[in-house]
């Protein structure tokens, strides 16, 4: 396993996200460009389920995992430059922290609204609470597809409250299952995986994401805390956004959705 099977194991849960998506959006199939792409994840699962799929990134590295897989596009681009439409546009995973001015924020933001469709969507992701500006680590631990043993780390290394900014790490810790093999004197040692993946954020909150919104020309924009809630008879999955008084968790990880 190397660091981006770890991060896709982990991190991301890609056919969810994909089916809230498609709830979110509420018509059938469409385009879906997934931004900030990475391995395209998020366009893979939306591409294999629902319909056309486009996965943005300037690495083009991880974006080889998208690579002769039927309706998936990859396209090696800064997000900015990217015109191409669709129906949904996805930065989810809190790259819209990589943005570090409101005016950059804004610059982005609008030239999402230009890249969708009549009735298009655009989703991205921020996390906060009471403790959001405090250094820690959150540690899960998991099994791998082959019975290995990982530890995963979400480490918030520096977060300073007065500018927003946070930095971030993530860290693996792989242990393979033991062989069966008589005379072995003892598991193969663990793969470390220090600092796999490093974040310098903007810490974006709940209004200023609302507000950046409204300026960059969206008709409306609502607020989700839960990928989905009950599944009807039909397998439809239902989404609810929080009200206009109505506070997330503590702490949270909402999507914010911009419609035009």
């Amino acid at each position: 396993m190397d660091r981006i099977d770890l991060y896709e194991l982990c991190v991301t849960d890609a056919p969810r996200t994909a089916r809230f998506l498609h709830a979110l959006h509420g018509r059938r199939g469409g385009v879906l460009r997934e931004d900030f792409a990475g391995s395209g994840a998020l366009a893979r699962a939306w591409a294999a389920a629902y319909g056309p799929a486009i996965a943005v990134d300037a690495d083009a590295a991880p974006l080889r995992r998208c690579a002769g897989l039927p309706r998936l596009r990859a396209v090696v681009a800064d997000v900015r430059a990217c015109r191409r439409r669709a129906d949904l546009i996805a930065a989810t995973n809190f790259p819209i922290g990589y943005w570090h001015t409101r005016r950059d924020l804004l610059a982005y933001l609008r030239h999402a609204r230009r890249c969708l469709r009549p009735g298009g969507l655009f989703v991205c992701d921020t996390y906060g609470g009471s403790d959001a500006f405090t250094p820690g680590t959150a540690t899960r631990r998991l099994r791998g597809p082959r019975g290995e043993r990982i530890t995963y780390e979400f480490e918030q290394r520096e977060a300073n409250a007065a500018t927003g900014r946070v930095l971030n790490a993530l860290h693996f810790v792989v242990a393979r299952a033991a062989p069966g093999a008589a005379g072995r004197a003892g598991p193969p040692r663990p793969r470390r995986y220090r600092d796999a993946f490093l974040y310098d954020w903007r810490l974006w909150s709940i209004p200023e994401l609302r507000d950046a919104m409204d300026e960059a020309g969206f008709d409306s924009v609502e607020v989700h805390d839960r990928l989905g809630g009950a599944i009807d008879h039909t397998g439809a999955l239902h989404t609810r956004p929080l009200g206009p008084d109505e506070p997330p968790d503590d702490p949270f990880v909402v999507y914010v959705a911009g419609r035009v």
